[in-house]
């Protein structure tokens, strides 16, 4: 029986710091890296199927390939990951997919926490909710990198670029 440890990927840096952290947890495990990628069609869950053809289903499943292989290029630009390492897109909901990509109750689940926002900072994102409640093994919820939070209020600051949007509600 492979030990895995399975990582959310999408892309984004709160996944990216994930990846990274699951990497090193897999090494020192011994165990396989399995990063897995979720995907849902434009619009909507697994309910809308029959308002797609197959063509759109192929081209939205070559995408969340791209963007895997995008995000795995993206993390170990400087070099291989130094663990097997195993790539998977599924479509579904990405917390139900993280959950159930796990096999045995040995694994481990990594999963990035997202940023938290200034209204509620106490709510962890819904997919990292979803895995600390129905995970079958332990679950690794990675805060995002500090950098990630400085960079989010830079663009909180500067959008939207025209001064002119920002019109003040009280009188001058």
């Amino acid at each position: 029986m492979q030990r895995r440890v399975v990582v959310g990927v999408s892309g984004s840096l709160g996944s990216l710091t994930a990846l990274h952290r699951a990497t090193a947890e897999a090494q020192e495990r011994n165990a396989e890296l399995y990063a897995v990628l979720a995907w849902q069609l434009p619009g909507g869950g697994l309910g809308s199927r029959a308002t797609y053809g197959t063509a759109l289903l192929g081209e939205c499943r070559a995408a969340a390939r791209d963007d895997l292989c995008t995000a795995l290029d993206t993390a170990f630009a400087a070099g291989r990951p130094g663990v097997t390492l195993v790539g998977c897109t599924v479509r579904g909901d990405p917390g139900a997919v993280l959950v159930n990509a796990v096999r045995w109750s040995d694994d481990l689940l990594v999963v990035g926490t997202g940023i938290r926002g200034r209204w509620f900072p106490g709510l962890r994102a819904p997919v990292a909710r979803h895995c600390l409640a129905h995970a079958p093994c332990p679950v690794l919820a990675v805060p995002p990198n500090p950098l990630e939070a400085e960079i989010a209020a830079v663009r909180r600051r500067t959008w939207p670029p025209d001064n002119t949007a920002r019109s003040s509600p009280w009188p001058s």
